[in-house]
């Protein structure tokens, strides 16, 4: 692995009931600080959640909230299920997913970092076995009509992808600032539906002459482990998409 990548990345996301909401905003804005004084944490963002189908505010979902997490070490992860921000939110969550990766290719930057190696990714590591993808982006306003036009057909296509264990929209605000995470039986299955998608392949022709974006990220990780459910489901048993 490049020295520069972070020994792995957590994903954590919670679902909460309705009621649960008020508390899970308070979470949000008392947790950005906490996880950024976390032994360990090199870089995390506190992000909202929803179906990825538009990227407006009408994807975004009220009862499930997530964190992703690079770390120095595994050892800091571990030390991070016994911290305040875990246990509060433990109280909260009806349904927790807990996924830790480490980072097979990243380009690109995120709020101006490389927070999972270096821009131009190395040379990616040969994996077999399940692997995730992140992909960031903030978007240039005056072209986002643009964008937000070319998501509905990419949504449709990934829903019947042979592959997907999961796949979640995320955002640090409710507009502009998009994202998605995906996990996948394996790194064909993911290549698969990136590069033999039309739509897909649409959107990765225009983008650069669309000049959606201001930043962008793709990062690639090994499926290190799995721990809870989303949706019920065990995304690694459970093969529907949620």
């Amino acid at each position: 692995m490049n020295p520069a990548a972070p020994d792995c990345v957590t994903l954590h996301l919670w679902t909460v009931a309705p009621q649960g909401v008020p508390g899970a905003l308070t979470r949000m804005a008392l947790d950005r600080v906490r996880l950024a004084r976390t032994p360990g944490a090199r870089f995390a963002k506190m992000l909202g959640t929803g179906d990825g189908r538009t990227f407006t505010v009408r994807d975004a979902d009220p009862l499930r909230w997530a964190a992703v997490v690079a770390w120095d070490a595994e050892a800091d992860a571990d030390a991070f299920e016994a911290s305040a921000t875990v246990r509060a939110w433990r109280r909260l969550a009806t349904e927790r997913l807990v996924v830790r990766l480490r980072p097979l290719t990243s380009r690109g930057h995120w709020s101006g970092a490389q927070p999972f190696g270096p821009a131009d990714g190395g040379a990616a590591r040969a994996h077999e076995g399940p692997v995730a993808s992140i992909t960031r982006a903030r978007l240039r306003l005056r072209r986002a009509a643009s964008f937000w036009s070319a998501v509905p057909p990419v949504s449709a296509e990934l829903g019947g992808v042979d592959g997907l264990r999961l796949a979640i929209g995320l955002g640090e605000a409710p507009l502009g600032y998009q994202g998605t995470f995906s996990l996948w039986d394996s790194t064909d299955a993911l290549r698969r539906f990136a590069h033999r998608g039309p739509a897909h392949r649409d959107v990765m022709a225009r983008t650069p002459t669309e000049d959606w974006y201001a930043e962008e990220l793709f990062a690639r990780f090994a499926v290190l482990s799995v721990q809870g459910t989303a949706g019920g489901r065990d995304p690694l048993l459970d093969p529907v998409a949620g």
